[in-house]
């Protein structure tokens, strides 16, 4: 279950390892080491995190504990792609209109077919499709 992130502009550091479940010492080491998290500071140099902050935590817990990611790994992943909520899953963009060469690109029971060589990385795949399901979940689910 994700944790409900509350409506506020800031959280201090405390804040964000209750939230997340990461001690402060592990957020300051991935906060020098990943590049992405960015907390602005106040007068007393306290780091202040925004919600979009603590989601790419969550999202950096997820890849590191869960999905066995290296800090490299996690890094590049960050880098590449903008970080999804988890609280919300994104729709991704479609890419480009598929060649007309290209017939049935989803089987019957929902999966997608890619062609041999199309470039997609396959645990981004599957992330998408995790998101897809909860999404699907989600609403069918609303009341």
């Amino acid at each position: 279950m994700d944790p409900q992130i509350p409506d506020k502009l800031y959280f201090k550091i405390g804040e964000v390892a209750e939230l997340t479940g990461v001690k402060p010492h592990v957020l300051r080491y991935w906060e020098s080491e990943i590049g992405t998290i960015h907390p602005t500071k106040n007068r007393h140099q306290q780091r202040l995190y925004r919600q979009r902050d603590v989601e790419l935590i969550l999202r950096l817990k997820d890849l590191l504990y869960n999905q066995g990611y290296t800090i490299a790994g996690a890094r590049k992943l960050l880098r590449r792609k903008a970080p999804v909520p988890l609280a919300e899953p994104a729709v991704p963009a479609l890419a480009a209109p598929q060649p007309a060469a290209v017939s049935k690109p989803v089987t019957a029971d929902g999966q997608m077919v890619l062609p041999l060589g199309s470039g997609i990385d396959r645990r981004l795949l599957e992330e998408l499709r995790h998101d897809l399901s909860r999404l699907r979940e989600s609403l069918t689910n609303a009341p």
